[in-house]
This record gives structure tokens, sequence and C-alpha cells, in this order.
């Protein structure tokens, strides 16, 4: 079955040109030059990625990003000619899972827009280098060493390893994670998680690796191929 695709921009011809590429890639699409028409489509169709637009008059493609993520799950990718760091973090903060910079090849909007719903549609059984997160049975491995940990532990684990190389602000994970915006010392409560993961890791070989610290940034597991069976653990750089 063909992945849907919502694309939206308030520019037509762009709007095109995003849907012509996606369709090149074996996606089926919808289009949206509008957020109250985007919202509307959500609510009446099934659809497996929202490609969405960051300057749009009146519900801009940020409030609707996070609008969408207070209800759903789905895979969202913006795009924007607004390219400072701090830019892509808030894009990030809003509930993005990726962020593309204009100008960009349509080309590579449709290939990314591919791995956002490979990942999605694997999401039963996460894979990053020598790291297993078996989603249904909740259980977390390393280089084939099983890692036992609490709820929140693994849901934070789950969380970074579900958006490999994308880093993660600590009110990011206090959101997705901790279920909340206002917590006393949350930074301080994100930092000890983050602290506790790494020493899990750390048990069973150079698993701690896996989660890097961006100073001013946030957290991240790196992007990292599933490793073959068999093979030897490939180690991040630090």
């Amino acid at each position: 079955m063909r992945p849907t695709a919502l694309v939206v921009d308030d520019e037509p011809q762009m709007t095109a040109i995003i849907a012509f590429a996606l369709e090149t890639q074996n996606f089926d699409t919808l289009t949206a030059h509008d957020g109250a028409t985007a919202l509307n489509l959500l609510r009446n169709r099934s659809v497996d990625l929202v490609v969405l637009d960051v300057m749009m008059p009146t519900l801009d493609g940020l409030s609707l990003c996070a609008r969408i993520r207070r209800h759903s799950t789905i895979p969202i990718m913006l795009l924007s000619a607004l390219s400072q760091h701090d830019d892509i973090i808030t894009g990030l903060e809003h509930g993005a899972d990726d962020y593309v910079t204009k100008p960009f090849h349509p080309r590579e909007v449709a290939l990314r827009a591919q791995a956002l719903v490979r990942r999605r549609e694997g999401a039963n059984m996460l894979r990053v280098g020598e790291l297993v997160i078996d989603c249904g049975t909740r259980t977390v491995s390393f280089a084939g060493r099983r890692v036992e940990m609490p709820y929140t532990e693994f849901q934070l684990l789950l969380h970074l390893a579900g958006r490999p190389g994308v880093p993660q602000s600590w009110r990011t994970l206090l959101r997705d994670v901790w279920g909340t915006e206002e917590l006393i010392g949350g930074r301080d409560v994100v930092k000890s998680a983050v602290y506790r993961l790494r020493s899990r890791l750390s048990a069973v070989g150079d698993g701690a690796q896996y989660i890097c610290n961006l100073r001013g940034v946030g957290y991240l597991v790196p992007d990292l191929p599933p490793a073959a069976t068999g093979t030897q653990p490939h180690h991040p750089p630090r």
C-alpha cells in the first residue's frame, strides 16, 4: 500500500513541486494551502506523513505542527527558509521529526520523507547500530546483551532512538517523555535520567556513547545503520 503524504504550503507552485517529487517516490499526496484546510484533512483522511511549510499566514507552520502533535504521533517534516540553528531547534521543539532548510532539492525532501515513513513502519523494532529496542515487549539490548531499565528511561531512549541524529532539547524531552512543560527542576530531571540511561548502557560495553550531549542544544542518539548480526560493534565517535 502506498503511503499518503499531506503537503501544506501557502504557495501553490511549491506545493505542486513537492507533491510531484513525493509521487515519484511512491507516495499518494494530499495538498492544503492553509492550516485550517490541513487540520480538516487530517481529521477526515488517513495520512502517513505531513510535509509542512513554516512561513504561512494566519496559522503558521510551527503552530500547526504543535497542534498536530497534541493529538498525533504522525511524522512531521518542516520546510523553512529560516536556517539559523535556533530556528531549527525551535521547529524540533514544536514536535517536528525533521527540518529541511530552503533552498532544497525536491528529491531530497522525497527521500527524507521515505526515511521518516520507513522509520514509523518499523516502529515496533528500532535498530540503531548495536542498539535494539523492541517496542512490543518493551525490552532493550546492546551488542546482543539485554539492558534492564525502568519505564521512564525506556521511554526516553525510545524517543531519542526514534529520531536518530536529531537533537532533542531538555524542554522537548520533558514535554514528550514526562508529559509536562511545567516541572520544577525540569532540566535537572532530564539530565539525571540521561545520566542513568548512559550508566545502564555503559554496563554492557560502549553503549553510553549512543547517548550524545550537544552542549547548549540537547541530546541525541547517533544516526547509525543497524549492525549486521555477528559483526563487531560499530562505536560512534566521542
